[in-house]
């Protein structure tokens, strides 16, 4: 055990992997010689060489290139600054990455990791806060992950790079220099998918993933002063989605909730709420999802954070859906 970031149990899982996997490369912007703009790759060029490197600022070359690496017997882990810069590599993950297997009749696979970042954070813009894992959740082939704890930021990204299949590890800027905590590190490659219950409740479940796992978790502590026992369910695989375990927490509590910073609208907590209604459960009141509004997120701090779910809002919905 080891007491880290999230951040530096990122950097430790890297290190990891390299060790482990000599036909693992990491590269991307910045990522070599400065050690990434968030530190995150800090000394891992120093300490493996050219299998670290950096790139010019084309994301379609670095995805286009990781995809072929891949193919022929390479384990690329690419960096994306911003999840909202991978936009301009939708052909060569969507279509390429995510397709090797079926068009090669199983003959190729792509074992490659996407590293990025997404969410709002102070200063950011309308093309550097859009939080977009519904839309790679949508294609067939594709991993999603999204840590919230140095724990998961190392489990998840090991997990991730020993996996065959082309898998998207989506961080969160604000979880970087957060405080530390303790993480065990080279224990055995851990299972991709599950869930884990945060807290244990009787009286409604609410489902979350990544940086809103934490203000949900404050919001379970006030709602208990109120008496409302909520269990936080936090999923940080998406793809694969342990929907038994969602069912199985609605079955004793009656009641679904779900968060994430994404916009409403087409968000992931869409499929959760379908996946609920779909099998049958037997819900008390209807479930209630809470999320961004469908608006740009605007520069100036004070008016993103008005529109990311809070602590205070996220209590305020789920009091709503108790009380009725």
């Amino acid at each position: 055990m080891r007491e880290m970031t999230y951040g530096e149990a990122v950097n430790a899982a890297l290190h990891r992997v390299m060790e482990e996997l000599p036909e693992t490369l990491v590269y991307g912007e910045d990522v070599g010689v400065p050690g990434g703009v968030f530190g995150v790759t800090r000394g891992l060029r120093k300490q493996y060489g050219e299998r670290v490197f950096d790139t010019p600022i084309s994301e379609s070359a670095i995805l286009g290139s990781a995809v072929g690496a891949a193919m022929f017997g390479r384990r690329p882990i690419v960096e994306i600054m911003w999840a909202d810069f991978s936009l301009v590599a939708l052909d060569q993950i969507v279509n390429q990455a995510a397709n090797v297997r079926y068009v090669s009749g199983g003959r190729l696979k792509a074992p490659l990791t996407i590293r990025t970042q997404q969410g709002s954070a102070p200063g950011a813009c309308a093309q550097h806060s859009q939080c977009l894992e519904a839309l790679f959740l949508h294609v067939p082939g594709l991993r999603v992950g999204m840590p919230s704890t140095p724990q998961d930021a190392y489990d998840l990204l090991v997990t991730a790079v020993h996996c065959d299949d082309p898998v998207l590890v989506i961080e969160n800027r604000t979880l970087y220099s957060g405080g530390k905590e303790p993480v065990e590190t080279g224990g055995p490659v851990r299972p991709m998918g599950g869930a884990r219950t945060r807290r244990q409740g009787s009286d409604v479940t609410i489902v979350t993933w990544g940086a809103m796992t934490r203000r949900v978790l404050e919001a379970a502590g006030a709602l208990a002063g109120e008496g409302i026992e909520a269990e936080v369910l936090e999923t940080p695989w998406l793809n694969p989605f342990d929907t038994d375990a969602v069912l199985a927490s609605v079955a004793r509590t009656g009641r679904l909730a779900v968060v994430h910073e994404a916009n409403v609208t087409g968000g992931f907590g869409a499929e959760v709420v379908a996946r609920v209604a779909g099998a049958g459960a037997p819900l008390s009141a209807p479930p209630v999802r809470i999320g961004a509004p469908d608006v740009r997120m605007p520069a100036a701090p004070a008016l993103a954070g008005a529109l990311v779910p809070d602590a205070a809002r996220i209590t305020g919905d789920v009091r709503a859906l108790v009380k009725g």
